[in-house]
């Protein structure tokens, strides 16, 4: 596992992880119910609104269920602390029952944790994925407005401008001819752009490219591109459901159907405009993230043009069966979830499952067993039943109970070692890591005094008392923030001797610096080898900059051979290449030295 558990408490990555399951069940019972609203609707603005408000439920429905999850588990918190008393005094009678059953509850819960935990770093990568595909996105078009685009001619201009009056629009939108792409297309949220490429404007006849812009200029009315966006965050967030790529996928087709009537309504000629859009359909490059008049399936779109529904009915009918089937098997399927994430997120914490539990509720006083233990003492105990040989079950059954034998919880324990806890959470964590009092009363006779977020961190990080024994051996007053930061980044006490053995002694900081810079023993021999002596710092620098001991060489055979450790990494941040220092040779520049060549490589004279 990751650090992830450090960031977010469990008791939220558990609620999160069973809200992303529960999504299953809810994005195809939406799925369901938009097949049949949109099987009764007619219209394409119908459908697209249906689409468009199933998207949004499906975006609201995983924030409505973690804020009921999250309500259901702090009533059912609040529930096991009002019958903490009563648990206090009954807990030493059922003793034995807890000593057989604690062990193997406490590790399915562990393991409920842990599969959560990797359930939410799952999802969190693919959204991480997905989001770095929707910036390239954006840059690819960033980039197209700033260097592929240029106004266009004053005469298309001006029929632009007429077009834009019939369709009501008194937006500020400019209209660019674009080489890059093959159909028009708009582009900007803000400030939206018509591109209008070459290859449309040469291969349709007039009345086509009048009707292309004012499909166009539909999406800039329409907002479509607000709507496209949302699109895209609720495909990021909730990319694990089929149920999402679908509802948004008929949205772009809807949206696409839309801005043709538009486009119908405005050049009037529904055949002709069929024409320009099986045309262009060949010329398709357009960026995702942009509304292009060839989106969405084209057979689909040309037939509805041309007033020929096809199958459509048989369609629609089996549509409707298949939703009802999945809707039902969608409410089957979250009532099950329901009950499953109950039991799992708020039985836990009443009180008749406080005795079960790892997380239990210190006994106000620790004397008050003694005296019970003599009294159940009384009853002969059946051989077959496990709650009544009570006398026998205090020694030994629990990692936390002390040498006289006396039961002791795992706050008990953690509290004579020292560590007070006042957060549920934190408690949690502690026990899911595995932090035992053992582990804190090591630590601590080594010097380090962790908070209880650190114990969790270094339990995480897997440092164990060996680990920071061989590290103190070169950092005598290293601390938890370091050995943390060694730990993360793969520092080993082999690493670091390494570089004692060539007379290097970087503080913790500069050898965490060199580890994530990946500086290894063998690079600095490499660059003695040639006549450097790097400190840390100038190590970091150049591996930093890409310095390579083929790098050096190279400049060396170039007639530097004198440059030190700085003059070397200025050089390659400037781009002072031995290529670069040839071609300014060969055009009679005499007397080079590497103040000079950095002011011809800044002034780009060559």
């Amino acid at each position: 596992m990751s650090n992830f558990a450090n960031w977010i408490s469990p008791e939220v990555l558990r609620t999160l992880g069973w809200t992303l399951l529960h999504f299953l069940w809810q994005g195809a019972g939406l799925a369901a119910l938009f097949v049949v609203a949109a099987a009764v609707c007619r219209s394409a603005s119908g459908r697209y609104a249906l689409a468009v408000s199933a998207l949004v439920l499906m975006m609201a429905s995983p924030v409505v269920t973690f804020i009921w999850l999250r309500a259901q588990a702090n009533t059912a918190v609040r529930t096991g602390a009002e019958g903490a008393s009563t648990w206090a005094e009954t807990s030493t009678q059922h003793a034995t029952a807890l000593s057989g059953s604690r062990a193997p509850v406490a590790g399915s819960r562990t393991e409920q944790a842990t599969g959560m935990l990797w359930l939410v770093e799952a999802w969190f990568l693919g959204v991480l994925l997905l989001s770095l595909r929707t910036a390239g996105g954006l840059i690819l078009i960033e980039r197209m407005r700033r260097r592929e685009i240029k106004q266009v001619g004053a005469e298309l201009y001006a029929k632009c401008l007429a077009l834009q009056r019939r369709m009501g629009l008194d937006r500020v939108i400019r209209y660019c001819e674009c080489h890059r792409l093959d159909v028009p297309a708009v582009l900007g949220w803000f400030r939206p752009v018509v591109l209008l490429p070459v290859r449309a404007l040469t291969g349709l006849t007039e009345a086509q490219i009048e009707a292309v812009i004012a499909h166009e200029l539909a999406h800039i009315r329409r907002l479509d591109c607000f709507v496209n966006l949302f699109q895209i965050a609720t495909e990021t967030l909730l990319f694990y459901h089929p149920a999402v790529w679908w509802v948004s996928q008929r949205i772009r087709a809807e949206r696409e159907n839309c801005c043709d009537d538009e486009a119908i309504v405005i050049c009037g000629d529904a055949v002709n405009y069929a024409r320009a859009l099986t045309l262009m359909e060949e010329w398709r490059t357009a960026p995702a993230l942009m509304m292009a008049a060839n989106r969405g399936p084209l057979a689909e779109r040309v037939m509805r043009l041309l007033g020929w529904n096809g199958p459509g009915g048989r369609i629609r009918v089996a549509g409707l069966a298949g939703s009802f089937v999945c809707l039902v098997a969608a409410l089957l399927a979250g009532n099950a979830f329901l009950g499953i994430a109950h039991a799992a997120l708020g039985a836990d914490a009443s009180p008749k499952q406080e005795q079960e539990s790892s997380v239990i509720v210190v006994k106000p006083e620790p004397a008050a067993p003694k005296p019970r233990t003599t009294q159940a003492a009384k009853p002969v105990p059946a051989p077959t039943v496990q709650p009544a040989p009570k006398p026998q079950i205090n020694p030994g059954n629990e990692p936390q109970a002390p040498s006289d034998g006396k039961k002791q919880s795992y706050m008990d324990a953690m509290a004579a070692a020292g560590v007070k806890i006042t957060d549920v959470d934190e408690l949690i964590a502690l026990k899911i890591q595995g932090v035992t009092p053992e582990y804190i009363k090591e630590m601590r006779d080594l010097g380090l005094q962790p908070s209880t977020k650190e114990l969790i961190g270094m339990r995480v990080q897997g440092i164990t008392p060996e680990y920071v024994r061989e590290m103190r051996k070169y950092y005598s007053n290293l601390n938890v923030e370091e050995s943390i930061g060694m730990k993360v980044q793969g520092v080993t006490p082999e690493y670091v001797r390494a570089f004692h053995d060539l007379g290097l002694q970087p503080s913790a900081e500069e050898l965490i610096g060199l580890k994530v810079q990946g500086v290894t023993p063998e690079y600095v021999k490499e660059m003695r080898a040639i006549g450097l002596k790097p400190g840390t710092d100038e190590l970091i620098g150049m591996k930093v900059q890409g310095v390579t001991p083929e790098y050096v060489k190279s400049m060396q055979a170039a007639g530097f051979k004198d440059l030190d450790c700085d003059e070397l990494i200025g050089a390659k941040v400037q781009g002072i290449t031995p290529e670069f220092i040839e071609k300014a040779r060969k055009h009679g520049f005499q007397n080079l030295t590497l103040d000079k060549l950095m002011a011809l490589k800044r002034a780009d004279i060559l």
